[in-house]
């Protein structure tokens, strides 16, 4: 049975330098608030672990305020709610809160929760993935910021990855040559052979630059940028003229201090007439309606697949996040809090 009168929650002690270290987060239990009217306890099920969960440990200028020192680690969660003393829910609906933690269990108003909605036959970690923030954000990407047409060239960075694995599908299934950028031959040979990019480059093995240059002779036209840094440099260096990036990451860059470096051959912008614009999927939860339905339609086609990389444990999350940036996930990384 359920404890109710305490939770598990990792709290941030002090600002990584670098990559994640001991001490950095720490795991304590403690005593759970009461539950007072129009409030609820939930139970998290599943953890997002996510690039933008290392930005929030820094004080670095960020798009929402640092995480506290001593405050319990944002996250994106889904969760199940257990007592509710709200009209507007009920024990067992799942939901997803506004102001998710890397805790076992919250108490919070029921105005700061969203109500999920499970698909039949869809894994209910797709909730988290394709039917979630890196959904959306592949979406938003690629049909409003990169506005991708037919017939178009595309890349995308991170290609493997739980959203530009999307990104690159919904590309495809409008009608564009679609070239992604992963790390090693068998996240390379996944994009080809099961979700169908017409090329993969392993930037692992080759230099992206000439191999964006041999495979888009004529240049991209448009471009969704995961990572930063020498691969967002090869991309414009190879960018056709009024070519677009979608920019929603800087992955490369997340464990480093001081200022993040602009693009090497920034002049190419101008003299191509290139459009870089940055984007938060914060800003864009009014087209999830139109982006589900494309991507759910696109999913149960077989059109859309995708890959759920999933950790057991909340005490694991600071190693899960560690096995993002080290590049060795599989499909969008969350971990398993409870059973529904």
């Amino acid at each position: 049975m359920t404890d109710t009168t305490e939770r598990r929650v990792f709290r941030l002690m002090r600002r990584p330098s670098g990559e994640l270290g001991d001490g950095d987060l720490v795991l304590s239990r403690e005593a759970l608030a009461d539950i007072l009217d129009d409030e609820v306890r939930i139970r998290t099920l599943l953890l997002s672990i996510d690039p933008s969960n290392r930005i929030w440990m820094s004080d670095a200028d960020q798009y929402m305020p640092p995480v506290a020192i001593g405050a319990p680690m944002r996250g994106v969660t889904l969760a199940v709610i257990e007592e509710s003393r709200s009209s507007k829910f009920s024990p067992g609906d799942i939901v997803t809160p506004l102001d998710g933690e890397w805790a076992s269990h919250q108490v919070l108003p029921a105005s700061r929760l969203a109500r999920a909605r499970p698909r039949e036959g869809i894994p209910l970690s797709a909730l988290m993935s394709i039917f979630g923030p890196p959904g959306l954000t592949a979406h938003v990407g690629m049909v409003e910021i990169a506005g991708v047409k037919e017939g178009e060239t595309v890349t995308v960075s991170a290609a493997a990855g739980a959203v530009g694995s999307v990104a690159g599908q919904i590309a495809k299934a409008r009608g564009c040559r679609v070239i992604g950028i992963a790390g090693g031959p068998e996240k390379c040979a996944w994009l080809t052979d099961e979700l169908g990019f017409d090329a993969a480059i392993d930037y692992k093995r080759y230099d992206v630059g000439t191999e964006l240059a041999r495979l888009a002779p004529d240049g991209i036209h448009a471009h969704f940028e995961n990572v930063g840094g020498a691969i967002l440099d090869a991309a414009i260096a190879n960018m056709a003229e009024g070519g677009r990036i979608a920019l929603c990451g800087l992955v490369s860059t997340y464990n480093e201090g001081g200022p993040v470096p602009g693009p090497r051959e920034f002049q190419r912008v101008l003299m191509h007439r290139l459009t870089i614009r940055g984007f938060i999927v914060l800003d864009h939860f009014a087209r999830a309606r139109e982006a589900f339905a494309e991507i759910e339609e696109l999913a149960r086609s077989g059109r859309l697949k995708w890959r759920d990389h999933i950790v057991e444990g909340l005490e694991n999350a600071p190693d899960a996040l560690s096995l993002l940036f080290a590049g060795k996930n599989s499909g969008k990384l969350m971990v398993r809090v409870s059973d529904r």
